[in-house]
């Protein structure tokens, strides 16, 4: 098939979804990422290679690689509007870069300041390859953008730098980065150039890699080597199953599309299927998220997919992304778009805040309120990433082939293309995804017969096409496109009707994190339940399959459409001197959903993408499950409902995924209350202290007591049997009984140190 890409400078997006966050990504976050650059000293280390210094390089050796990845933001952003502040600042930045760049070509500060004696010396580990890849991926960005060829031609000269090394000539060697990124860079820088010696060079780096060079590198036994981190454990064309660093394997593979786009060789095409059912089918995340475990940031067996601890990197979702992009132009097959759709709106978008200011690096389907953006990273791969991803959007939503347009993307503006001979002007309007009426108006510069592919999402149903207002009965839809062959004239309307229901979604029986449970799909958003918008604790709510949510606009989170309904909660209540009772009936709670993508921008607490079918059972315990739990302070890694969850920690010192804490708060009095819409008698209380001596800041508290609100006023109990402070297991205090509707447990800190309370528990009064 080959379709082409419509290249960026051919989409313009006027959209009430999209356009705000490119706006917000133009604005803030390209500025805010060079700015954290500059700080984090990726630009110093260019100028210090520029003046030939042979120290005070900072930072991880792949330094170079996060600079580039803001540099092809930026430019982005410039292709799409102009901005002379923002071009001035880029071509500054641009100079350093050349200005490092060695006589031979050679580019990477790290190796020029640090350890200049070493090139390619260590390609397994430290990222020569993989930062020249970004550099060429910024190059051909800017110039495509701007026309400029500053960069561009520093990149052809690294280029031939590395050519002269590498490949099957005289003279030159074997190996190939640890790291997979260079290999679809030269395939731009190719297009951009017309050397064929980039792809040769991208085509040797490919087809060599699983012939265990690391092992040789780093004097590994044979039979001691196991290279599927960097999937270097076997030839190429032998892979099966997705391996090994999620990022690495994504990239690796998105070069091996580009390669079969051009060769169309068979075995590669066969294993590529064969990675990617095993991906899609076995391995990947309903947000469109590849790469469970974080101790490889990678994969590792089939249905291995756990919430809490999912790693989904960001730029694992980018990656996927990149892959599939590629093996729809090389098919023409919606499949694979319907992925990059996924990705995009779920787990790439999740990757920056609302804001533009912060970034998940991790992205879990669970949490229990400790989990947050940052500004940056140490490791600062995916800020720059998603930055340059969503300036980059247009050029994800449409392709063409020699007699048709292809529409990937549903996001309102306009598109340019030629076909046939022809210019053609496509506009789109539409507020997709929260409606999936498009309204299409061709615009051709004279009568002309092309084919207008429209693509039916896979989660769409019914999907209505109408032209000119009349209704296509039995529209041809082959791979996924309805596909419109006509003659066009001037102003042609069409119309696309794609039905959003909302649909409880279950995973593959083998997913066990997902037994009984459902998560929440519409269009292509994937839906996440927040404490902050449940008037219960959100651990204790459940979803029934049947459960209706419906869509409603809403004028938080950006405008985005939330879900409504009702879940259900076990009953807690009538236990008093029961041991046994006729099993009580769930009773229904309103909840509320908003887009995963959205998550984690208000006030910090739990979160959910895949909630159970039957709620759970309440937690064993006092009054104090029925409570509602406010703090004199909370800090954004505070959960203050961790103090009731029925979590027994084993020792003072476990760090619980939820805890009440007054960190950073030292030496003073804070308080946690528990309030009850109906007043209860209470007879004693026990807490169960924190401590993380070695490590943090919290100590056992100085001293502690227990006060009761009456008629207004906060008293202590009476007759308290004493607060003993000890670690590791319960301190319990009994007292005179109160009725009260509000209970507070009154903390002293240690001078210079701050404290924490796993659980704190009420005895309810037998009186």
């Amino acid at each position: 098939m080959n379709l082409k890409e419509l290249p960026l400078t051919r989409v313009k997006i006027r959209d009430k979804f999209w356009l705000p966050r490119q706006e917000t990504n133009r604005k803030v976050s390209v500025p805010h990422s060079l700015e954290m650059l500059e700080k984090a000293g990726n630009i110093r280390n260019f100028e210090l290679a520029a003046a030939g210094a042979r120290e005070g390089y900072s930072g991880p050796v792949f330094m170079d690689s996060d600079l580039y990845k803001g540099l092809e933001a930026a430019s982005y952003a410039l292709a799409a509007c102009p901005d002379p502040a923002l071009e001035k600042r880029l071509d500054e930045i641009i100079a350093k870069v050349a200005a490092a760049q060695a006589p031979d070509g050679y580019l990477n500060t790290y190796y020029q300041v640090a350890e200049p004696d070493s090139r390619w010396t260590n390609l397994r580990d430290n990222h020569e390859l993989y930062c020249a890849g970004h550099l060429f991926e910024a190059a051909v960005a800017h110039f495509q953008a701007t026309g400029k060829r500053a960069l561009l031609d520093v990149a052809i000269r690294f280029a031939d730098c590395i050519d002269s090394v590498f490949g099957e000539g005289p003279g030159k060697r074997l190996g190939y980065c640890g790291h997979p990124e260079i290999e679809l860079a030269l395939f731009k820088l190719r297009k951009a150039t017309g050397e064929k010696r980039y792809f040769d060079l991208a085509r040797f780096f490919i087809e060599k890699r699983g012939s265990r060079f690391f092992a040789q590198e780093h004097n590994i036994p044979p039979d001691q080597y196991d290279g599927a981190y960097c999937q270097d454990d076997m030839p190429i064309t032998e892979h099966s199953q997705i391996k090994g660093h999620a990022v690495r394997a994504g990239y690796l593979f998105a070069s091996v599309v580009d390669l079969m786009a051009e060769t169309r060789d068979e075995k590669l095409s066969q294993m590529i299927d064969r990675v990617w059912r095993n991906t899609t089918e076995k391995r990947m995340y309903i947000t469109g998220g590849i790469g469970p475990s974080a101790h490889n940031e990678g994969f590792t067996v089939d249905y291995d997919l756990p919430n809490l601890t999912a790693y989904q990197e960001t730029c694992a979702s980018i990656a996927l992304a990149l892959w599939n992009h590629r093996l729809n132009l090389l098919y023409g097959d919606a499949k694979y778009a319907d992925l990059v759709e996924l990705s995009l709106y779920n787990g790439i978008l999740a990757g920056v805040s609302l804001d533009g200011l912060r970034f998940f690096y991790v992205n879990p389907l669970a949490s229990l309120g400790n989990h947050h953006r940052s500004e940056w990273f140490g490791c600062a791969c995916c800020p720059p990433n998603v930055v340059r991803i969503l300036a980059s959007l247009g050029s994800y939503a449409y392709a063409l082939s020699e007699d048709a347009l292809w529409v990937n993307l549903y996001i309102a503006g306009k598109a340019e293309a030629e076909i046939a001979g022809h210019k053609i002007e496509l506009k789109v309007a539409t507020e997709y995804p929260w409606n999936g009426d498009i309204k299409m108006v061709v615009k051709p510069d004279a009568a002309a017969r092309f084919s207008l592919n429209l693509r039916v999402p896979g989660w769409s149903r019914g999907a209505v096409v109408k032209v000119n207002g009349k209704k296509i009965n039995k529209p041809v839809l082959e791979k996924g496109y309805v596909k419109i062959d006509r003659k066009w004239k001037d102003g042609d309307r069409v119309n696309l009707s794609l039905p959003m229901p909302v649909e409880t979604i279950e995973a593959h029986p083998a997913v066990r994190e997902d037994a009984g449970q459902v998560a929440v799909q519409r269009g292509p958003v994937i839906y996440a339940f927040e404490a902050c918008d449940q008037k219960e604790p959100l651990l204790s709510i459940g979803l029934p399959s049947d459960a209706k949510l419906k869509p409603e606009p809403s004028g938080i989170l950006g405008g985005a459409v939330v879900l409504k309904g009702s879940g259900v909660i076990a009953s807690n209540g009538g236990w008093t001197g029961k041991l046994y009772r006729k099993a009580a009936s769930p009773r229904r709670v309103f909840i509320t959903a908003v887009p995963y993508y959205a998550w984690d921008n208000r006030q910090p607490g739990a979160m959910r993408v895949w909630m159970p079918v039957l709620p759970p059972a309440p937690p064993a315990g006092g009054p104090e499950t029925k409570a509602e739990v406010s703090v004199s302070f909370q800090n954004v890694n505070s959960q203050p409902w961790g103090v009731h969850d029925g979590i027994e920690p084993k020792n003072s010192g476990e760090q619980p995924a939820a805890l009440c804490h007054w960190w950073p708060h030292k030496g003073g009095t804070e308080w946690a209350q528990y309030s009850w819409k109906k007043p209860a008698t209470v007879s004693g209380c026990r807490a169960y202290w924190f401590d993380d001596t070695g490590r943090g800041e919290c100590r056992l508290p100085a001293s502690w007591r227990i006060d009761y609100l009456e008629s207004g006023d906060w008293k202590p109990v009476e007759n308290a049997s004493g607060y003993p402070v000890r670690a590791d297991r319960w301190c319990e205090v009994s007292f005179k009984p109160v009725r009260t509707s509000a209970l507070r447990l009154v903390v002293r800190m240690q001078p210079e140190w701050a404290a924490g309370v796993h659980e704190w528990q009420v005895v309810e009064s037998e009186e």
